[in-house]
């Protein structure tokens, strides 16, 4: 049996959804691989070996740009670090904070899931000042000023 061009597509195109379904962000790769293949068949005159090689090629080589490449570029978050990789951190107080009395502090990065944290200081600190990460006590940091 030799594959049209629209077995490629449609194929490509049930790939895609299936994706939609299983969210595992690796089968839309064989899906715009499959996509790719039809739209070159319907160019070009492929045998099967060459249908199935073009298809296997474009999937693996968009896989490999996606974690070479693009996957890099995005904004890495610090989600699921232990509490300790978190103590040092220098974030910016969005309100001020007297002595044991919270505030909020900001993050340029999110740390533990979260860009902005409630904290608090043994010292008084005004907004817009630039702090450090002390310790993590439950659910808010305690701080201290850089």
């Amino acid at each position: 049996m030799h594959p049209e061009w629209w077995h490629w597509i449609v194929g490509g195109i049930l790939l895609v959804l299936a994706e939609l379904l299983i969210p595992s962000f690796f089968i839309v790769w064989f899906g715009l691989g499959a996509l790719f293949v039809g739209l070159l068949a319907l160019a070009v005159d492929l045998s099967l070996t060459a249908q199935l090689a073009t298809w296997t090629l474009a999937s693996l080589t968009m896989v490999v740009l996606w974690f070479r490449i693009f996957k890099q570029s995005f904004i890495k978050t610090r989600a699921g670090t232990a509490d300790g990789d978190v103590i040092g951190e220098i974030g910016l107080l969005v309100s001020p904070v007297a002595p044991f009395q919270r505030g909020k502090v900001r993050f340029q990065r999110p740390l533990l899931g979260s860009e902005e944290w409630v904290c608090m200081a043994e010292t008084a600190i005004a907004a817009g000042e630039r702090v450090k990460v002390v310790a993590v006590e439950g659910s808010f940091l305690k701080i201290s000023k850089t």
